[in-house]
């Protein structure tokens, strides 16, 4: 038996308990790299804790793979993919493009899929079969734009900072050629692709529980979600999402050189 939109909803709803009374509230960060800042809160933490406890309750057979708490029964044919916060960065920064991430996979796929912005009061859901919107503006079916090509496209990346050496040139070669560009937009980016507002996505070094949630939302609105060489995107790495076909295959000739 799988879930039903219900149950993501319950999932979304006791994460949001965790994390919305802490946004903007001053709240306590541990970084996780010694050399580097990758941070932390004990929103995240909590979160998934809520997250987890739901599913064990729920759905005891599946296996879980989280980004603060480890991993469970990955070899299982249903996988939970979690990431509490995502975008941590924003959230201690009180930007509301963060979003809390919720995948189901099967057999390694990637079958359904919420992102949920608790402050906006947004969520984008995958049921297997389409993706939906509801929030300030009413309920409404998901569903990517074509912008005709490269030139009139609309490119997000989380950070330029993030690419190095080839990447960095390639990503360069892509934001040279398109419409217009934006940063900092972390998983609202893929929300705002799926809805049709924006056209293209481009990101590296992302974990499997970064587009657990997303990956279904934006192939059931009609887009495009890779690995920069054309591969599936559920264990992460180097990520383009597209609109359209013809942006889609644009940007990836010149990621894929």
């Amino acid at each position: 038996m799988l879930p039903d939109r219900a149950f993501f909803y319950r999932l979304a709803e006791a994460a949001k308990a965790e994390t919305l009374p802490r946004f903007r509230a001053g709240v306590d960060v541990v970084n996780k790299e010694a050399k580097g800042f990758d941070p932390v809160t004990e929103g995240d933490r909590a979160a998934e804790v809520a997250i987890r406890t739901l599913i064990e309750t729920e759905f005891p057979d599946h296996g879980i793979l989280g980004e603060e708490h480890g991993n469970v029964g990955l070899d299982r044919q249903h996988v939970w993919v979690i990431d509490p916060i995502d975008g941590t960065r924003a959230f201690i920064s009180g930007v509301p493009v963060w979003g809390t991430l919720i995948g189901l996979q099967k057999n390694g796929r990637a079958i359904m899929g919420m992102i949920d912005q608790p402050f906006t009061g947004e969520r984008y859901f995958a049921d297997g079969n389409g993706s939906t919107y509801s929030g300030p503006d009413g309920e409404k079916r998901l569903q990517v734009r074509d912008c005709g090509g490269i030139s009139n496209a609309i490119l997000f990346t989380t950070s330029p900072h993030l690419f190095v050496g080839e990447e960095l040139a390639k990503y360069r070669e892509i934001e040279s050629q398109v419409r217009l560009f934006r940063y900092g937009t972390d998983c609202y980016a893929y929300a705002l692709l799926a809805a049709g507002h924006v056209d293209l996505v481009i990101e590296n070094s992302l974990k499997p529980y970064d587009v657990g949630g997303i990956i279904p939302v934006i192939e059931q609105a009609g887009g495009i979600i890779t690995t920069w060489d054309g591969g599936r995107p559920e264990i992460g790495g180097s990520i383009i999402a597209a609109g359209s076909r013809a942006v889609y295959d644009e940007a990836r000739a010149i990621l894929s050189r």
